[in-house]
């Protein structure tokens, strides 16, 4: 789902309604963040995962920024800048996924194996 709303997005922004879906957009990864990042957190404490408060602390930081710029959006409308926010906040999110939700992972199967 993820992927998808960003490839939305940049299809839309190459046929020249980007606008139209910057919103839609923000909106749909503040509450994707919110659904991920508490249930991931919920499994983090269940298995004791060793690197939970700084983990914790980057979704804090994530969910604060992303509902700023959802927020922003709504009320002052999509802008060129504000698609060069979602842009860079994807990445970030991305890369998040990519690698400290690997290594969560990682942990997990090694949990489950002893």
């Amino acid at each position: 789902m993820l992927f998808d709303a960003i490839n939305d997005l940049l299809l839309a922004c190459h046929s020249g309604h980007g606008r139209a879906q910057i919103g839609q957009t923000a909106e749909f990864l503040a509450d994707y963040v919110d659904k991920h990042f508490s249930d991931e957190e919920e499994l983090q404490r269940s298995s004791g995962y060793p690197k939970y408060e700084p983990h914790h602390a980057f979704h804090v930081d994530y969910k604060s920024r992303i509902r700023a710029l959802a927020k922003d959006i709504r009320e002052n409308g999509p802008t060129v800048q504000s698609l060069g926010q979602i842009n860079a906040e994807a990445g970030v999110l991305i890369n998040h996924i990519r690698q400290e939700d690997k290594r969560l992972a990682a942990f997990l199967h090694g949990q489950q194996t002893e």
